[in-house]
C-alpha cells in the first residue's frame, strides 16, 4: 500500500512509543527546501529555522516519552545537501527532541549495506522510502511482512552510530 496525505501523517501522529528512521542518501531534493538549499550552496544567508509542524511534534512526543529518531549514515567529505541538513534542520530537530545520531562509513564498512531508507513506526510497522538516483522520491510503500529483520536494521543503526551533537563536534567514529 502506497502512502500519501493524510494517511502518512497519521502515523507520526499516533504513535504509541517511537517514529524511528534509517538516511541512506547523501542528498534528498525537496521542492520545499529547494530555495533555501540554493542560497546555502551559493552562500547566502538563510531565512532562521523558526518551530515547524515536525519540531513541534516531536517536543510535544518528546515530552510524553514518545521517542523520535534517526540515524543518517554518511560518508566524508560530506555532501552539499547533508551540510545543509545538518545546519538547517538537524540543529532545530535534535533541540526538538529529537535523536539524531551519525553513521559515518567513511574509513569502514558499511554494516547496512543495501539497506533502502524507512521508517519505523513503533517497531510495528515499517514503510519503505522509495527515492531516484537523484534523491526525489518516488513514493512511500507500508511493509508487508515480518518487521524483525528492521528492528535489528535499527539496533545495528543504533550501535554503529554517534550522536549528532558529537559527530558534528569532532567525534567521528572510525
Amino acid at each position: 500500500m502506497l502512502l500519501d496525505g493524510e494517511e502518512w501523517r497519521r502515523r507520526f501522529a499516533e504513535i504509541e512509543r517511537e517514529a524511528w528512521r534509517l538516511e541512506t542518501l547523501p542528498q534528498y531534493l525537496v521542492a520545499h527546501e529547494a530555495e533555501e538549499f540554493a542560497a546555502f550552496r551559493e552562500g547566502r544567508p538563510l531565512t532562521p529555522y523558526s518551530n515547524s509542524a515536525y519540531t513541534e511534534r516531536v517536543s510535544r512526543q518528546h515530552s510524553e516519552g514518545k521517542r523520535n529518531g534517526r540515524v543518517h549514515i554518511v560518508t566524508q567529505p560530506l555532501s552539499d545537501y547533508l551540510r545543509f541538513e545538518f545546519t538547517r534542520y538537524y540543529e532545530a530537530h535534535s533541540r526538538a527532541g529529537d535523536d539524531i545520531r551519525i553513521l559515518d562509513v567513511t574509513n569502514r564498512s558499511n554494516p547496512l549495506e543495501n539497506v533502502q531508507d524507512f521508517w519505523m513506526f513503533d517497531r510495528a510497522e515499517v514503510v519503505l522510502m522509495n527515492y531516484g538516483a537523484d534523491g526525489r522520491q518516488l513514493s512511500r510503500e507500508v511493509f508487508e511482512g515480518d518487521v524483525s529483520s528492521f528492528v535489528e536494521y535499527q539496533r545495528v543503526a543504533i550501535a554503529e552510530s554517534v550522536p549528532f551533537e558529537e559527530y558534528v563536534n569532532g567525534g567521528l567514529r572510525a
